[in-house]
């Protein structure tokens, strides 16, 4: 009989601690259940402890909770590798590889439901998260909150921005765990829909370095039908715990069973360039459901956007200040003269894409109800259908489409989700009908219904439906003041980009972004999707618009053609004014000729908050493009060109910072060389303060040899 008892605890306690390690051995993740019947995953890293013994579970509304009194009743271990190609995106092929544990839980004393725990581990990290599978006694729930730690092992540097259910416009804080102050955090006033929630709360992706030299990223992969996770931080013990999104009532999420979670995401390296490598958020979302992917693609654009932004143009057709959707006679409004989105601005958009190849025209303005909107918490403002006076869309649509250039669509919803959704299908065949087959849609003010927020459960499946529902159309999208991405646009590659940080906009009228905000972003935002970040501004100091204005982009000209390589996104805006290109057509060069989407990408060199330099193959093409940039700090760099082809040679134009050049005092001073280069050239790169370094490299002609000099 002791015999047998002494079995059934070995049993138990083998049952009870369950590990597996990432494909290449380098992590390891060990599950097992405390003597109280918690939930307990731990994570190390080449024998490194990443994250400490932290608790998994869910807090339930009016049903007993899965915190507590667990037991294993299965396990199951799996291995997964495949390789999948993307519609669009930073790579040709991506491999998908991964270890797998699923623990199947269940309660003492509640019979008849379970819990399950599915971790998936990557050579780059680790995924997991929860599965209500349907069950007698779990049907319908309510989750108060999930109570999913990270318990770090001492109090790392964090890339932070204060934790808000309405907005991720912030500049990022560097500092300790310890010393994260949300409610003090980089210009929090310049935020007009805010909702900070606590001192101790981050967003995330929330960018991690140990003292030791890890580099850990803590996000979320496929966001669906659930709040956005936002951490709370234990500064007394360097812990983090996930805190989500609530509702009107204080409810997070809704669900009925079977149902799961987004994956919890921690991805985790000895260097920062495998960081930005990472697709692990990409590969714990499911493939894509669209089943014509045909008329899906990449693209630069320019826009009728910058000058409103920069004050010498306006959004409203009128200054009237007070206006209702239905009833108002347009025609009858005094123009105020400074309305930007006219047909005959619009034409000279018009031309000058088709004169340098791009693709698409932004117009913003276009619709009637911008005059009074913003801060009036108005539902019904705009219909999407109708145009001011002065611009003639079905005029505009043909000339265009006379010029091979397609006009993207601009849907400013005002934050009244429920006024967008019942006049979306309206909105997409007026779309169909006049030939736009993208749209940028803004999500600006407090949400309607009343009570929601940006990242709630509510507006999560908002955005989905929306992406949905556009593809339905055969439209694609670009979503401003969005819930940040999480992958999601591998099920939905028509998504083709999201704003969902602070942009370069907020160089125009606030005070501005800091020079090592661009540094940041790929550690931090871009983790989880593009981001439709407009670079391309060439005139740097604005008080050129308007004498006397003090605000100017907080970098050089030339970093701002690096971003279009360091920012990843397959839609590119030029951002400046067509005259302003028109100026300095030979740096305008580079963003003729930088590419949108990818065979290959190496990020060479990188460090978060510092610099960052990517090298990108084109797609279907031998031609690569490289970007660096950097923070305040001039930097000096030695860059090997060995990701080019062997005994290939290569013209490589140089866009370099001047000597003398300077993000604050002289800016816009640039230089172009261009030299012979293979496969063994050491390029020495010259960055100035907030500056930075664009190159095009293209297969050396017969004359281009003999024209032009090694490196």
């Amino acid at each position: 009989m002791k015999q047998l008892i002494l079995l059934v605890l070995v049993l138990i306690t083998a049952m009870s601690a369950q590990s597996i390690n990432s494909p290449d051995n380098k992590l390891s993740l060990t599950f097992e259940i405390s003597d109280e019947g918690e939930a307990l995953y731990s994570l190390t890293f080449n024998k490194i402890e990443v994250i400490k013994k932290s608790k998994l579970g869910l807090e339930l509304k009016d049903i007993p909770s899965f915190t507590k009194d667990f037991y294993i009743i299965k396990t199951d271990k799996s291995t997964f590798d495949e390789t999948w190609k993307p519609v669009w995106g930073e790579v040709k092929e991506i491999r998908n590889n991964y270890n797998e544990l699923k623990v199947t839980l269940a309660q003492k004393n509640i019979p008849d439901r379970t819990l399950i725990i599915t971790f998936r581990l990557f050579n780059d990290g680790l995924g997991f998260r929860y599965e209500f599978p349907a069950s007698k006694n779990l049907h319908y729930f309510t989750v108060k909150e999930e109570i999913t730690e990270f318990n770090l092992t001492s109090d790392h540097k964090a890339f932070w921005i204060p934790g808000d259910y309405d907005s991720q416009e912030y500049k990022y804080t560097l500092s300790r765990l310890s010393e994260v102050d949300a409610l003090k955090g980089n210009n929090v006033n310049e935020i007009s829909t805010k909702s900070i929630f606590a001192k101790n709360g981050v967003q995330t992706p929330l960018m991690l370095k140990t003292d030791n030299g890890l580099y850990i990223n803590i996000h979320e992969a496929a966001l669906v039908n659930y709040p956005a996770m936002h951490l709370l931080i234990d500064q007394s013990k360097s812990a983090l715990t996930s805190h989500l999104v609530p509702d009107v009532l204080g409810n997070k999420a809704y669900l009925q069973a079977p149902a799961k979670t987004p994956w919890r995401t921690i991805i985790v390296a000895d260097n920062a360039p495998d960081i930005l490598m990472s697709k692990l958020i990409l590969n714990l979302n499911e493939p894509s459901v669209v089943e014509d992917e045909s008329w899906i693609y990449p693209q630069k654009y320019i826009g009728i956007w910058w000058e409103m932004h920069v004050g010498t143009g306006s959004w409203n057709y009128s200054d009237t200040n007070n206006v209702k959707l239905e009833g108002t006679d347009w025609s009858k409004l005094i123009p105020n003269g400074r309305h930007a989105a006219n047909t005959k601005r619009t034409k000279e958009y018009i031309d000058f894409a088709a004169e340098h190849d791009f693709k698409g025209v932004l117009v913003e303005g276009w619709n009637v109800g911008w005059e009074d909107w913003f801060g009036n918490w108005k539902e019904e403002v705009f219909d999407f259908v109708t145009p001011y006076p002065d611009f003639n869309l079905a005029e505009l649509s043909a000339y265009a489409k006379s010029k091979n250039v397609k006009l993207i669509m601009h849907h400013e919803t005002s934050a009244s989700a429920s006024n967008y959704e019942r006049r979306m299908d309206e909105a997409y065949r007026f779309m169909n009908k006049y030939g736009y087959d993208a749209v940028k849609t803004g999500y600006v003010g407090r949400i309607i219904p009343r009570g929601e927020h940006h990242d709630g459960q509510m507006m999560v499946n908002h955005f989905v439906h929306t992406a949905k529902t556009t593809a339905k159309y055969k439209i694609m999208i670009n979503a401003h003041e969005s819930v940040r991405p999480t992958g999601l646009h591998r099920t939905y590659p028509n998504w083709v980009a999201n704003e969902a940080a602070r942009g370069n906009e907020f160089n125009a009228w606030s005070s501005g972004n800091l020079p090592e905000h661009e540094t940041i972003l790929p550690f931090t935002r871009l983790m989880g999707g593009p981001m439709d970040y407009t670079p391309g501004i060439f005139q740097i100091k604005l008080d050129y618009f308007i004498p006397g204005k003090k605000e100017q982009v907080h970098t050089t000209l030339v970093k701002q053609l690096a971003l279009y390589v360091t920012m990843y996104s397959p839609l590119q805006m030029a951002a400046d004014y067509p005259e302003s290109y028109q100026r300095f057509p030979d740096a305008f060069q580079f963003i003729k000729d930088v590419d949108v989407d990818w065979d290959d990408t190496k990020v060479l060199q990188a460090e978060p908050g510092d610099y960052i330099i990517t090298a990108r193959k084109s797609k279907g093409k031998n031609e690569w493009f490289l970007g660096a940039i950097t923070d305040e700090n001039k930097r000096d760099f030695s860059v090997s060109l060995n990701f080019l082809d062997d005994d290939v040679t290569y013209l490589a134009t140089i866009y370099a910072d001047a000597d003398n050049a300077h993000w604050e005092k002289n800016p816009m001073a640039y230089q172009i060389k261009s030299y012979l280069v293979n496969a063994d050239t050491i390029l020495k790169l010259k960055l100035v303060e907030s500056g930075g370094t664009a190159i095009s490299f293209k297969a050396a002609t017969k004359e281009d040899i003999s024209k032009y000099k090694k490196y």
